[in-house]
């Protein structure tokens, strides 16, 4: 089997209300490029990356040398074709080669007939957990949706959820109010939901005493992990000493140096592993099975996702055998998917494991007709500005 054609295509995909978040906003909508490997014996390989446009696209189609004539099973040689570490200083293409790699796994299941787990050494859970994952969110005027701001509001939205989808674990997005609101947040969450598991994350916008402060506020909680409540690995080590809550990033130990250091000096508890961010699925399972090793925990991260990434976590988080956590998901927020059979469904909280080979998702065509018909008409959006706050950074 070789890979005979690439394509790239941006779409943005319906969220119910726009989310707020430290660093900014998602302005009502996803925007990912779907990337598509196409291979000689008429096998579409589906990958899937965050953000678009052309640029974006442009980026994925410049990886074409590389990967015309190449074999989809062959993954390592992939890794090394497109992100060998000489070529990274100057090109950063872990992202790239996630999408990429995610395609070239989910051709080579289809055309062996297996799940892309397998190609990990199969799996070890049928179904994977998730959090609610709560928003501060921008109100929707087409739909009356969002709108949360205060701990009544959020805490209503949660048990929406709940009711929905089943969720035993609530993570609240924090970082957007002072932290004396968050706090009083967290804590209605808390008093709702008395059996539930929690985490709550700033996106590193605290600094270390506020993070120390708030860490304290909540000790008493049923805390699963304090995610990047500060920025750097020396702001989480200083916070370790202060709040003996299990710490967590996603932000500040993205690769293998990163983890490198965070495991030798004793800095990180749990690392949220990511399937774009890492530079691929097989790159997050490769960074589990070190933190297994050293018994640090692990779980997956959100970017973002839409079914064709989700697909990938799922195969993540049935694959490692650390995963002690439910996996984070932005995807309860969107309205639609492009895949066949429209969005996963939730049951009791937990996503069940596609049976389908490969990653076990179809593109609805049509439905990437639409959202891509929806990203030219809307164009793209600033994730690091709050349409609410202008000229703020």
């Amino acid at each position: 089997m070789k890979i005979v054609d690439l394509r790239a295509t941006t779409v943005a995909v319906p969220l119910e209300a726009p989310l707020r978040h430290a660093n900014g906003a998602h302005w009502g909508r996803f925007i990912r490029t779907i990337v598509e490997v196409v291979c000689d014996n008429g096998v579409v390989g589906l990958g899937e990356m965050g953000g678009g446009g052309a640029s974006a696209e442009a980026a994925v189609m410049g990886l074409k040398p590389y990967v015309l004539g190449h074999d989809p099973l062959q993954l390592e040689q992939l890794r090394w074709k497109i992100m060998n570490p000489v070529g990274s200083l100057y090109n950063a293409r872990a992202q790239l080669h996630a999408a990429v790699e995610m395609a070239c796994m989910d051709a080579a299941g289809k055309g062996l007939g297996i799940r892309a787990c397998d190609l990990l050494g199969g799996a070890l859970r049928e179904e994977i957990p998730f959090a609610s994952y709560l928003f501060f969110r921008h109100r929707n005027a087409a739909t009356g949706a969002g709108g949360e701001t205060s701990a009544d509001e959020i805490v209503a939205h949660a048990i929406d959820l709940k009711t929905k989808h089943g969720f035993t674990t609530h993570k609240l997005k924090a970082g957007v109010f002072p932290p004396a609101h968050e706090i009083e947040v967290y804590r209605a969450l808390a008093a709702a939901f008395p059996t539930d598991r929690l985490r709550i994350d700033p996106n590193s916008v605290w600094t270390v005493e506020e993070a120390i402060h708030v860490g304290r506020a909540i000790l008493d909680l049923n805390n699963d992990y304090f995610e990047d409540p500060c920025w750097g690995l020396e702001g989480m080590r200083r916070l370790r000493q202060f709040v003996p809550i299990p710490t967590a990033t996603n932000a500040v130990v993205v690769n293998f140096e990163q983890l490198a250091q965070s495991i030798r000096q004793d800095l990180i508890d749990v690392v949220l592993l990511d399937t774009t961010f890492w530079g691929g699925l097989r790159q997050a399972h490769k960074a589990g099975t070190v933190l297994e090793t050293f018994q640090y925990g692990a779980s997956v991260h959100s970017s973002g996702e839409l079914g064709i990434q989700l697909a990938s976590m799922l195969h993540l988080g049935a694959s490692l055998p650390n995963i002690g956590f439910a996996a984070d998901a932005h995807y309860h927020h969107l309205t639609d998917d492009i895949i066949k059979g429209g969005p996963f469904r939730y049951k009791n909280g937990s996503i069940a494991l596609p049976k389908g080979p490969g990653l076990g998702v179809e593109l609805d065509r049509d439905k990437m007709a639409e959202y891509a018909e929806h990203f030219r008409r809307l164009g793209g959006y600033a994730y690091d500005r709050d349409p609410a706050r202008p000229n703020w950074y």
